[in-house]
C-alpha cells in the first residue's frame, strides 16, 4: 500500500523539477513499469515457475488447476515448509506432545502467512491500487488478526496482549534494526537516506496508539491508589465502593480509545492513499535520485503479471485463512504447555518467539530492500505493520471481544507498556534526521535484546490465573 503511494511520488517529483532529460525520462517511465508485485516483500520470496510440463496436459480445465497448484505452493521459496501443515494437523490428532504441536503449527503459519500476502497482490493486480491497497490494510496482519481472536474465544486475555505488543516490538526494533544494521554495512559507500516524512507519521500515530494503551494503565493505578477511601470527622478511613473496583471505568475508556484508534487508522488510509499523491516530495540531489533508481536487480526483471485469476485468488486466499485459523488454534491452545516443557515464559513466547517466526518473510524482504538501498520500501514494511497492529489490529479485537461479551482493555501492564513505550521513543529519534547507517540499526537491534532478556527472565503467571484476573463473561 505504502509502495503505490511512493512510487507515485516520485513520478510526480520527476515531473515537477523539470524533468527533461533522457536520463529522467528513463527513470520515469521504468518507475512506472513497477506493479505492487514488485515492490513487494513477498515477491523477493517467490521462485518462478516452469509450466512446460503444465502446458502438455490435454484438458484445458486440469492446466488451469495444475498451474494455480504450482504457483500457490510450489512458487514459494518457503514451500519446503508446507509439509509443517499436515504434521501438524496429524500431530494433533494423534495426541503427540503438545509441544511438538505448537512447534508444528508455528512453523506451518510462516508459509501461509506469505502466501496470504501473494494471493492479496494477485487480487491487487484485478482490481486496482486502491483496492489492492485497502486489501493490504486489512490483510497485512491477518495471521496476529486470526491469532489474537481465537486467543479471545478461550478467554486468554495475556496471551492476546503479549503477541499483539510483540509484534509492534518485532516491526520497530528487531525488523528495522536488521535492516538498517545489514544495509548500512552493505552501502558503506553509498549516502543512505529516506524520505523522513514517511517516519514521522508513522511515529506520530504510534505516539497516539500508546496514549490509548497509557491512559488505562494510568487509570487502574490512580484507582487503586485512591479509589472509593475517604476519612470521617474521626479520622476512620471509611471504604466506600466504586465503579472502578471491576476495572468498568478502564473498560469503557479501552473502548471507547478503540473506536478513536479505528477513526484516525481509517483517515491515515485516506491520506495515505489519496491526499499524499498530491504532496509531492522535497528535491532530491542528483546523486541521491541515482542511489534511488539503482537497481539492477529490476532492471533485470521482466514486468510482472498477474499469474492466476481473482476468483481462484480470492478461492485459495479463503483456504489459506481457514488453515491460519487452524494452526492459530492449535499455537493459541498448547502456547502453555510449550513454555512449561521448554522451560520458558509464556511472555517471552508471545513477545519474542511468534513475532519472529511469525513474519519471517515479511522480515525478510525488509532486509533484502535494506540491501538494495531502498530504506523508503523498508520503513514502509516495518513502520507500516507496526502502525497497522496498533491502530487497527489491536482496537479490532477489543471490539471483537465485547461482541463476544468478553471483557478486554487496553491495559498491558507496566512492564509492557514501559518497553513499548521506550521502544517507540527510540525509533522516534533514529528516524528525525532521514539518514541511516549500520550504528543506528545496531543500537535498534541491541535494544530488542535487552527486552527480549528481560521476558526470557521473568516469570509469568500461569495461564489460569491471568484469565480469572483479566477477563470476565457478560451473562
Amino acid at each position: 500500500m505504502s509502495l503505490i503511494s511512493e512510487e507515485s511520488s516520485r513520478s510526480l517529483s520527476l515531473i515537477e523539477n523539470g524533468g527533461g532529460s533522457e536520463k529522467r525520462t528513463a527513470e520515469l517511465s521504468r518507475s512506472n513499469r513497477r506493479t505492487v508485485q514488485n515492490l513487494s516483500a513477498t515477491s523477493l520470496m517467490r521462485k518462478r515457475s516452469d509450466l512446460k510440463l503444465i502446458s502438455r496436459v490435454r484438458w484445458e480445465f486440469m492446466r488451469r488447476m495444475l498451474r494455480n497448484i504450482q504457483e500457490v505452493l510450489l512458487g514459494t521459496k518457503l514451500f519446503l515448509l508446507f509439509p509443517a501443515v499436515p504434521f501438524a494437523v496429524v500431530a494433533h490428532r494423534y495426541g503427540c506432545p503438545r509441544a511438538w504441536v505448537f512447534a508444528l503449527s508455528l512453523f506451518g503459519l510462516i508459509p501461509l502467512a506469505e502466501r496470504i500476502s501473494f494471493l492479496t497482490e494477485q487480487i491487487a493486480f484485478h482490481t486496482g491500487p486502491t483496492v489492492g491497497g485497502l486489501m493490504n490494510a486489512t490483510c497485512g496482519n491477518a495471521t496476529e488478526m486470526i491469532i489474537a481472536i481465537l486467543a479471545v474465544g478461550q478467554r486468554k486475555m495475556r496471551i492476546v496482549k503479549l503477541s499483539l505488543l510483540g509484534s509492534i516490538l518485532s516491526n520497530l526494533l528487531f525488523v528495522l534494526g536488521t535492516s538498517l544494521f545489514f544495509g548500512g554495512l552493505s552501502n558503506l559507500r553509498k549516502h543512505q537516506s529516506f524520505d523522513r516524512r514517511q517516519g514521522d507519521m508513522n511515529c506520530i500515530l504510534l505516539f497516539l496508539a500508546l496514549l490509548c494503551y497509557t491512559l488505562p494503565m494510568i487509570s487502574r493505578f490512580a484507582t487503586a491508589a485512591t479509589g472509593g477511601t475517604v476519612t470521617n470527622a474521626s479520622n476512620v478511613l471509611l471504604v466506600h465502593p466504586t465503579r472502578s473496583e471491576d476495572g468498568s471505568d478502564v473498560l469503557v475508556l479501552s473502548r471507547a480509545s478503540s473506536f478513536l484508534m479505528l477513526f484516525a487508522y481509517l483517515a491515515f488510509l485516506i491520506f495515505h492513499l489519496f491526499s499524499s499523491r498530491l504532496t509531492p516530495p522535497p528535491p532530491q540531489r542528483e546523486e541521491e535520485e541515482d542511489d534511488v533508481y539503482d537497481d539492477n536487480v529490476s532492471d533485470k526483471e521482466e514486468e510482472e503479471e498477474a499469474v492466476i485469476g481473482m476468483w481462484s485468488a480470492i478461492l485459495w486466499l479463503i483456504t489459506m485463512t481457514l488453515l491460519v485459523a487452524l494452526l492459530s488454534d492449535y499455537l493459541v491452545s498448547t502456547i502453555q504447555d510449550a513454555a512449561d516443557s521448554w522451560g520458558l515464559s509464556v511472555a517471552f513466547i508471545g513477545i519474542i518467539l511468534l513475532p519472529i517466526v511469525g513474519n519471517a518473510a515479511e522480515h525478510a524482504g525488509a532486509v533484502i530492500f535494506a540491501f538494495r538501498n531502498k530504506l523508503d520500501i523498508t520503513l514502509g514494511i516495518a513502520l507500516g505493520s507496526a502502525t497497522q497492529i496498533a491502530l487497527f489490529v489491536v482496537p479490532v479485537t477489543v471490539l471483537v471481544a465485547w461482541a463476544m461479551g468478553i471483557e478486554m482493555d487496553l491495559d498491558f501492564n507496566l512492564l509492557e507498556t514501559a518497553c513499548l513505550a521506550l521502544s517507540i521513543l527510540v525509533t522516534s529519534f533514529t528516524l528525525q534526521d532521514g539518514t541511516s547507517n549500520y550504528m543506528k540499526g545496531l543500537v535498534l537491534l541491541l535494544c530488542y535484546i535487552v527486552i527480549a532478556v528481560c521476558f526470557f527472565v521473568s516469570n509469568s503467571p500461569s495461564a489460569e490465573t491471568i484469565t480469572t484476573n483479566h477477563t470476565l463473561t457478560k451473562r
